[in-house]
């Protein structure tokens, strides 16, 4: 039988890195949500487009020709053709993307898109007994609500800030952790107007990784995996 990994999580709580590491154990593909938000974020800057008029960045974000990679080996993002896999993790496009994560509409555009990756690797891997980890802000709720295993991810905001650091600026001091703040809880905030990623819903399990680094909180994940499907990495 194919599989559908749903999860959820705050800015830093490692949710990329663990599901991509779970879906490389689990022989899975690999769909990060958020990535298709900063890669519409990027082709609405490119364009010249005002994030602030709604209605023209949702019309533009309809037309986003945008191909997803989900291999966890090597994920992929490109659009129109061009790889931005590096650019929309650059800071002039982390601090614009709560613009387009707010705004409903393109909120309803990129859902439909993820379901429908979703959708297509259940189907292809049904009789190979594969599927897909997908992850991002509203997964467990939204985009996946029927997925065999659904996972809140979560940490404390001392250890998502110094993660997030190392991650943008490659240390964890108080300097590095202090550049970092308003980004993450500024967009965390934001994004909280329109989606609860926060609390987990009924039937999903809270995994909290505060006091654990990437290869407990990946053991974590498969646990629950087992636990719930039966399935081993």
């Amino acid at each position: 039988m194919s599989l559908v990994v749903a999860i959820d999580g705050p800015s830093g709580s490692g949710k990329s890195s663990v599901s991509r590491a779970v879906a490389r154990r689990l022989h899975l593909a690999y769909l990060d949500t958020g990535a298709m938000y900063r890669a519409a974020t990027w082709w609405c800057l490119s364009e010249g487009i005002d994030l602030t008029d709604a209605a023209t960045v949702a019309d533009e974000v309809r037309r986003l020709p945008l191909v997803m990679g989900l291999d966890p080996a090597r994920p992929t993002v490109h659009v129109a053709g061009v790889d931005v896999a590096v650019p929309i993790r650059e800071t002039w496009v982390s601090e614009q993307v709560s613009a387009l994560s707010t705004n409903l509409s393109v909120r309803a555009e990129l859902v439909a898109r993820q379901r429908g990756l979703v959708a297509a690797e259940r189907t292809a891997g049904f009789s190979a007994g594969r599927g897909v980890v997908a992850e991002g802000r509203d997964i467990t709720t939204v985009v996946a609500p029927d997925a065999e295993v659904r996972v809140l991810l979560t940490a404390s905001a001392s250890a998502r800030l110094a993660r997030r650091a190392l991650e943008v600026h490659g240390a964890a001091d108080e300097a590095a952790v202090a550049a970092t703040k308003d980004q993450v809880l500024r967009r965390d905030a934001r994004d909280a107007t329109v989606v609860e990623f926060q609390r987990p819903a009924d039937g999903v399990v809270l995994v909290d990784s505060s006091e654990l680094d990437l290869q407990q909180t990946v053991q974590a994940v498969l646990d629950v995996v087992e636990r719930l499907t039966g399935r081993r990495a």
